[in-house]
């Protein structure tokens, strides 16, 4: 069956929720239309995430930046938009969006916005010799 745009994302269990480890989606190929002209934007989104219970399905994920292609946003208002339905779908520990916007009229735009789960500590950086 061939994949369909879609809001909803799938979810399964986290197979290692007893650690804090990050994964980290480059989604190069972000769509949406500029609100003001109709035209095309294009960016490559960067999304990391601390899962706690849950995990994205990449699939599901796919479809969901998918469906975007035909919608008009603000850059701002759309990548806080991905992100509060990240949160909402899987409820990770820590989540990081950063949307890098191509050019438009000289201008580059890169958005970032993050979620902590209430209670999350991010652990100590380690430092290697």
């Amino acid at each position: 069956m061939p994949s369909q745009a879609s809001k909803r994302f799938e979810i399964f269990d986290n197979p290692n929720s007893e650690r804090d480890y990050t994964i980290h989606i480059r989604i190069p190929e972000f769509t949406c239309l500029c609100p003001k002209t109709g035209q095309p934007d294009f960016a490559t989104l960067f999304l990391d995430y601390v899962p706690d219970k849950l995990c994205i399905e990449l699939k599901s994920l796919k479809n969901y930046i998918w469906s975007y292609r035909n919608e008009g946003a603000f850059h701002e208002a759309v990548t806080n938009q991905i992100l509060n339905d990240l949160v909402q779908a899987c409820m990770p520990r820590f989540m990081r969006l950063r949307a890098e916007f191509n050019v438009r009229g000289g201008i580059y735009t890169i958005v970032t916005c993050e979620h902590f789960a209430p209670g999350w500590t991010p652990p100590r950086p380690v430092h290697l010799p």
